[in-house]
């Protein structure tokens, strides 16, 4: 099944947006844990489990797991949650960026020794920077377009000639010419609803991963809002992916921890599912 195709899978069978990120802190950790790099596998696996019938997809954050030479420790993970739940998708927040030989490589840690279903891509170097991840039959390549923090404004922002602000342009490229195995899907932040909007204009049919829902404060009612359409006599419009990431991981410092993460996605679940709703 393709990303594309799980994704919709996904969002049906649990009537969810939510995307759960796994960007595992050892220092946050609960109880005995706390501090022990030795226990990133049982934490984030204990958060799938907790989540795993509530989300559309999950988000690990590869930095979380070099940062403690605990790449083993993701294999396992990816691993575990397809068995666990092989009906949701994975998406490797990896944002790497390059061109030929190097960007091969890249795929390939992507999808051959990961296994991931998806993977974020940073688009600024160009289609050819893009390119060899294509090869991949199915896999979604998701590209950085309006991120949801500040400093994203300084480049993304800006205006090329003919007026056109730099996102737009990306978000053009993506839904058009670049996306030539219907796979491409663009990040665009929370934080920033109007640019949701105006994303989801240009690229109607992409999915697109908003992450800043929760700690970084973006407005899930509002989020949806700007990015989701439904379905229309033009066909079902591309999924919003809504991510959420400490919110969740860190609901309790306590033994609880996993009822606790489980307690915070139910409760965001629903917010996004009643501002669908309304647009029903």
């Amino acid at each position: 099944m393709s990303f594309i195709a799980q994704l919709a899978h996904a969002e049906a069978q649990h009537d969810s947006l939510l995307c759960v990120g796994l960007d595992p802190e050892p220092a946050r950790f609960p109880g005995a844990w706390k501090g022990d790099p030795a226990r990133i596998f049982d934490f984030c696996a204990a958060i799938v489990d907790a989540t795993k019938d509530l989300v559309i997809a999950f988000k690990p954050q590869i930095a979380y797991f070099a940062a403690h030479r605990a790449e083993d420790q993701l294999e396992r993970l990816m691993a575990h949650i397809r068995r666990a739940a092989p009906q949701v998708p994975v998406i490797l927040d990896a944002k790497r960026g390059d061109i030929g030989s190097t960007a091969e490589q890249y795929a390939r840690e992507a999808f051959v020794r990961y296994q991931a279903d998806a993977v974020t891509l940073s688009p600024f170097m160009g289609f050819d920077s893009i390119e060899p991840y294509l090869h991949y039959d199915g896999k979604g390549l998701i590209l950085l377009c309006r991120t949801s923090n500040a400093g994203g404004s300084d480049l993304q922002a800006q205006k090329l000639e003919g007026g056109e602000r730099l996102y737009e342009r990306i978000a053009r490229l993506a839904a058009g010419a670049w996306n030539r195995n219907g796979q491409l899907g663009l990040v665009v932040g929370a934080t920033f609803p109007a640019e949701v909007e105006q994303v989801r204009r240009l690229a109607p049919t992409l999915p697109l991963l908003i992450p800043g829902v929760g700690a970084q404060g973006g407005d899930a009612a509002a989020t949806v809002r700007a990015g989701w359409r439904g379905s229309s006599a033009a066909g079902t419009t591309g999924a919003i992916i809504v991510n959420s990431s400490r919110a969740i991981l860190y609901a309790s410092s306590g033994d609880d921890f996993a009822s606790a993460a489980r307690a915070a996605a139910l409760a965001t679940q629903h917010e996004l599912s009643a501002a669908r709703a309304v647009l029903r």
